[in-house]
């Protein structure tokens, strides 16, 4: 399934509202995992980022622990900005505005509840730039402390050295994360290198379908499930280390939060 509905005790999607209220004071960081519903080229399907979001996320929660950490994980927003793949179908979009909107607004309303910490663990990197901007705003409207994760950036390396530089987008990075958390989605017999059509040094492309002829990048023959579970591993430890390190440092601002006065 995209989003779980078997919850565990760290989510507040199965939480009574008392429940929630003492979970929400409780947590060092209340966790939004953040996907998309996009094409990811001919052998996985369209959820692969909202898949991986549900997924690591829980990793990172069951782990947190180990970092002396309390995390209660939202249910995970599966619609994410990906305007730049709706040529091909079951694409779902937000647009930037909009996107920034249910951000702003997730955030707002959990930081009312109480919460002092936001930590956003993204799996699209078209989100990026949206939830950069609602972050800001969340931080000097509500003064909750925002904190964005994308959990490629903390495995690049690793992926780098096994899979060369081209893994990205429905390559051998994402089909293995699939086929380790959901192997019966994978169209194993539609997995082929992906041919790219451009490769622009300065232009700003229109569409994704610009770039790619099957619509994404690498090649997802050599994707690597066993491998995948070490870098997941690995990376949940990196992660949890930086929130570490975060918290070390200086809180920033003159504690100021904006009104409508």
């Amino acid at each position: 399934m995209t989003v779980s509905l078997e919850y565990e005790n760290y989510d507040l999607g199965g939480l009574t509202w008392e429940e929630a209220e003492e979970s929400i004071l409780a947590a060092d960081f209340v966790v939004l995992p953040t996907g998309s519903i996009e094409q990811h080229s001919l052998h996985l399907p369209v959820s692969v980022d909202t898949l991986r979001a549900e997924n690591l996320t829980r990793v990172l929660v069951e782990r947190a622990p180990e970092h002396e950490f309390n995390m209660l994980r939202l249910p995970t927003l599966p619609y994410g900005y990906s305007e730049h793949h709706m040529t091909r179908a079951g694409t779902m979009t937000l647009m930037p505005d909009t996107y920034q909107t249910v951000i702003r607004e997730l955030g707002s309303s959990i930081a009312e509840h109480g919460a002092s910490r936001l930590l956003i663990v993204n799996c699209h990197g078209g989100n990026l730039s949206p939830l950069k901007l609602a972050a800001d705003r969340l931080e000097r409207d509500t003064g909750i402390e925002v904190y964005i994760v994308n959990w490629t950036s903390y495995a690049r390396d690793l992926l780098n050295e096994r899979f060369g530089e081209d893994w990205s987008h429905a390559g051998e990075h994402e089909t293995s994360a699939v086929e380790l958390f959901h192997p019966d989605l994978v169209r194993t017999e539609r997995k082929e290198k992906q041919e790219r059509k451009a490769s622009y040094n300065a232009r700003q492309y229109r569409w994704y379908t610009d770039l790619a002829v099957q619509g994404g990048r690498g090649d997802p023959r050599n994707s690597d499930p066993e491998f995948m579970e070490t870098v997941v591993a690995e990376t949940t430890d990196r992660i949890l280390t930086a929130l570490r390190e975060d918290l070390q440092q200086p809180s920033g601002g003159d504690g100021r939060i904006a009104s409508d006065e």
